[in-house]
């Protein structure tokens, strides 16, 4: 009964219990990571744009999501139109009126986990050095051994929309949308 008793004591001590995965660290893959963004150009087309080649780690805990998070920033210059013209305009005094070290950065707050490869994460978006809360509707598409490297990888995409105003790059608004649209797709692959 003594035994029994000891063993029984041992079980239920904190140390006694399966170990708890931490995060991991992952680096985004510039190569394979873009950030697309659209919005109505009065009325008539929809305007695109993208933001890609850029830097940023996760922590990444595929067991509790939740307990995941991201940083990204990039120049606000990174950006393309496919119209040297477009560019131009929005980095003008119109717009961006931006700087060549004036950043977009985003880090994360708070995952909530809403599917099995599902969660929306918050966050803060900063731009023209403003920052506001925002959340990223966030799907993991994939995570495994990348069949080329040879080493963990995931994938993730992510959408959501902000008010340009929010940000004081409101110019020409309602005519050109507030409203923007972001579509995010990345690829990460686990840090040495």
């Amino acid at each position: 009964m003594k035994k029994f008793l000891a063993a029984a004591t041992l079980a239920a001590l904190p140390f006694a219990s399966p170990a708890v995965a931490e995060p991991e660290a992952y680096v985004l893959d510039a190569s394979h990571s873009q950030i697309v963004f659209s919005y109505n150009h009065l009325g008539y087309s929809t305007s695109w744009g993208m933001f890609s080649g850029f830097e940023g780690d996760i922590s990444f805990d595929q067991e509790s999501p939740e307990n995941s998070s991201v940083t990204v920033s990039f120049p606000v210059k990174s950006m393309l139109t496919g119209w040297e013209a477009r560019f131009e305009h929005l980095m003008s005094g119109d717009f961006f009126d931006a700087t060549d070290d004036e950043m977009v950065s985003f880090t994360s707050t708070g995952i909530e986990v809403t599917g099995e490869t599902t969660a929306d994460i918050t966050g803060d978006l900063t731009i023209n050095g403003i920052t506001k809360p925002v959340t990223l509707a966030a799907t993991l598409n994939q995570a495994g051994e990348h069949p080329m490297a040879k080493k963990p990888w995931a994938g993730f995409s992510a959408t959501t929309t902000v008010l340009r105003s929010d940000f004081g790059v409101g110019g020409f608004a309602p005519f050109i949308s507030d409203e923007v649209e972001i579509q995010i797709s990345v690829e990460a692959m686990k840090a040495e």
